[in-house]
């Protein structure tokens, strides 16, 4: 299965489908999935912009809509994870995943999805220590706080991840794992990136929750995004395993913000989304741990005296099974829940966001797998038009990571598959990070994205992945 693994999308929907294409044409493969690493942005009208943690100048409605609407069809299976920079309130509605658009798959706050026998385990968000250990308390309209605070990966997340126990094939995030540096090249890392250096030295760059994650999972290959650069690791494990680690960059010209690689999958099986019994299994199995409160919330521990390891047993994936009726293929029960912006449409310059919305097929899962949905726990309720929308609408980060940096590498988009089997694995490496380049056509696929006036390159901290607003 060819798999094309999508750094930072930021909205460029549009431009990213072209670049496959481009690609498919050039190399003569046909691309079997789409992976995102976050800031995905599906902003489905101008309200959505406002529940977005950007400067408001970078309100910008991007290609996304023409998706949701049906002005346009996603040519491959996507799937994605959040980011810092979402239209949140869209995402909250689906918090065990659900579909954003037609063949386009949102992952929930965290997730393990199983693809024609290639399973892939994701986390959406950032690390924030202060939020971290709290419940999810957010619903719009947010203030400038729960803005920031609804994309903050949580205990709860990672805790349920830490029970899987069968292999993943993948795992995505949209942070990087701390300390991942220090099993690639870091030298050319600084190189491109001299700002990162403080933040290495005193532990501050990565996620340590994504670190954990790294060393319990053991995934064959991570993928990552966030602070806008390729980079590309070994990690060893001491039984032996090892994880490839691939971080890619944003959509934008001389940016290397794509990879292909080639997995082996059951070849009998349709390349279609299924969900994963285990992941299934924990998600029944943990349901009581869910938390609305703004405080601290604990995770059982093997000190407590209640049950604290919630690896499914046999005949607990057993039962969950039988409530899916023996039928693990992701339903594709899509549905409008607020109306889209279109092409034509004037701009309205709305000044407030919408209310908390319920989509169906939250609830639909929710009644299935007899698990809660935080918003109806928040007491969110369905706006009285919400029903009518099917029939009523079918026709129709900190301002410097959105600015252009100087310090821009080739446009680089590779097809062949990664290669990190050899033991010289630093040299491995960087043959990776140089492999095969298509400069003329995709400069011409997404050169709109430049902006106008490109900004100087500022040697600012690494704010991307230390501040909210980043």
């Amino acid at each position: 299965m060819k798999i094309a693994i999508q750094g930072c999308a930021h909205g460029e929907l549009e431009k990213i489908y072209d670049t496959i294409k481009t690609l498919e044409e050039k190399e003569r493969i046909k691309v079997d999935l789409l992976i995102i690493c976050g800031d995905f942005q599906a902003s489905r009208n101008e309200q959505d912009l406002y529940c977005m943690a950007v400067p408001q100048k970078y309100y910008n409605m991007c290609s996304f809509y023409k998706y949701y609407n049906g002005e346009k069809e996603a040519p491959i299976l996507t799937i994605f994870i959040g980011g810092n920079h979402e239209a949140s309130n869209y995402l909250q509605e689906l918090p065990y995943g659900g579909w954003v658009a037609p063949n386009i798959y949102y992952m929930g706050y965290s997730c393990v999805l199983n693809i024609a026998g290639i399973r892939i385990g994701g986390i959406s968000g950032i690390y924030k220590s202060h939020d971290y250990l709290k419940g999810r308390n957010e619903k719009t309209p947010y203030d400038n706080e729960t803005k920031r605070s609804v994309y903050h990966i949580r205990n709860l997340d990672v805790f349920r991840l830490k029970q899987v126990t069968q292999p993943l094939d993948i795992f995505i995030s949209h942070d990087w794992p701390h300390g991942i540096w220090n099993y690639g090249n870091s030298n050319q890392l600084l190189k491109f990136k001299p700002y990162f250096k403080d933040d290495m030295e005193t532990g501050k760059l990565g996620s340590k929750p994504c670190e954990e994650l790294l060393r319990y999972l053991q995934p064959s290959y991570y993928f990552a995004a966030h602070l806008h650069c390729k980079f590309a690791a070994l990690f060893e494990h001491s039984n032996e395993r090892r994880t490839k680690f691939l971080a890619l960059d944003k959509c934008l010209p001389n940016k290397r913000f794509l990879q292909i690689i080639d997995l082996p999958h059951h070849s009998n099986l349709k390349i279609e989304l299924k969900y994963d019994l285990e992941w299934l299994t924990i998600l029944f199995l943990t349901n009581h741990l869910i938390s609305i409160k703004p405080r601290i919330n604990y995770m059982p521990s093997a000190t407590g005296s209640t049950r604290w390891q919630f690896t499914p047993t046999e005949k607990e994936k057993d039962e969950v099974f039988n409530k899916f009726s023996e039928n693990l293929v992701v339903p594709l029960n899509f549905v409008k829940t607020a109306k889209g912006h279109t092409s034509k449409e004037p701009k309205r310059n709305y000044t407030h966001q919408p209310k908390p919305k319920i989509n169906r097929q939250t609830v639909l899962f929710c009644k299935t797998l007899n698990v809660d949905d935080p918003l109806v726990l928040l007491g969110a309720i369905i706006d009285e038009g919400d029903n009518k929308l099917e029939s009523s609408v079918s026709d129709d980060s900190t301002a410097s990571e959105y600015e252009n940096d100087t310090d821009l590498y080739e446009t680089f988009i590779s097809s062949t598959p990664i290669k990190l089997d050899s033991p010289e694995s630093k040299s491995d490496l960087s043959a990776m990070c140089n492999s095969t380049t298509i400069l003329s056509e995709t400069d011409k696929v997404v050169g709109e994205c430049t902006p106008s006036h490109p900004k100087k390159f500022k040697g600012r901290n690494a704010s991307l992945y230390t501040n909210d607003s980043g």
